[in-house]
């Protein structure tokens, strides 16, 4: 997880100094050059890299970061440079910032993570629509317990299955799969503090649990797959988890 900075922040042309340092990135080492003590003053994971405590000033001209990808690394060069992030005009444009958000974590630059969570928030609120189940899953897989991404998007599903008339059938299939999503997504709505009242009582005599002349008990799924995603496929992965069960418990 990021980490605040405990440096104020500084204007800019007293961080473009002369001394420059050399990163490159990813399988096909794309080379970028920066301003070291730009990168380093928001970076304590490059400052790490860069200093020492017996020597305040970089030790090292280049680092490699192999394993990044080019995309996420270029978005990262535009805020640092500027401070300000690509608004995104449409859903696709989400993936991006995710994964700067991970590159930010790994950088720990709080700030820039903090940027990224208030803008894929508010693409959602203003779209009136809510994160895809693949999202989600992808922050889940990125993410540790108590991450701001993850809790925004758990929360954002938590409204959104709360005010629906029945679950979606990828996420009544995803929530049987993965009981940490299920567990959060209970947590998230306990956070709203609900008032008693506002609340039905299952227990009251009166009450119909949900099964009245329009409504459908705990069953009633409703029939929507994420993109790309179909009943059979849904039915090969579970009968594929079914005979890797069998498998197992043959073997014991």
């Amino acid at each position: 997880m990021s980490t605040t900075s405990n440096q104020s922040e500084k204007p800019l042309h007293e961080l473009l100094t002369s001394s420059l340092v050399d990163i490159y990135v990813g399988p096909e080492s794309t080379h970028w050059v920066l301003h070291e003590k730009l990168l380093c003053h928001h970076s304590p994971f490059f400052a790490s890299k860069f200093y020492t405590k017996s020597k305040p000033t970089a030790s090292s001209r280049s680092f490699g970061l192999p394993e990044d990808d080019d995309l996420p690394f270029e978005l990262f060069v535009g805020w640092l440079y500027s401070r300000a992030l690509r608004y995104p005009e449409e859903e696709k444009d989400v993936g991006p910032l995710l994964d700067l958000y991970f590159l930010s974590e790994k950088f720990e630059i709080q700030k820039l993570s903090d940027d990224i969570v208030e803008t894929v928030r508010a693409f959602y609120h203003a779209n009136e629509s809510y994160p895809g189940l693949r999202r989600v899953q992808y922050v889940y897989a990125n993410t540790e317990e108590d991450n701001p991404l993850r809790e925004m998007m758990v929360g954002s599903i938590a409204r959104q299955l709360t005010l629906a008339d029945a679950i979606p059938v990828h996420w009544e299939h995803a929530l049987k799969k993965n009981g940490q999503l299920a567990v959060d997504i209970i947590r998230s709505i306990q956070e709203w503090h609900l008032e008693g009242q506002s609340v039905p009582d299952a227990r009251e005599a009166s009450m119909d649990r949900g099964r009245g002349n329009n409504a459908v008990g705990f069953s009633n799924v409703e029939g929507h797959l994420e993109e790309g995603t179909s009943l059979s496929d849904i039915k090969e992965e579970a009968d594929g988890e079914a005979d890797q069960k069998n498998k197992v418990n043959g073997n014991s």
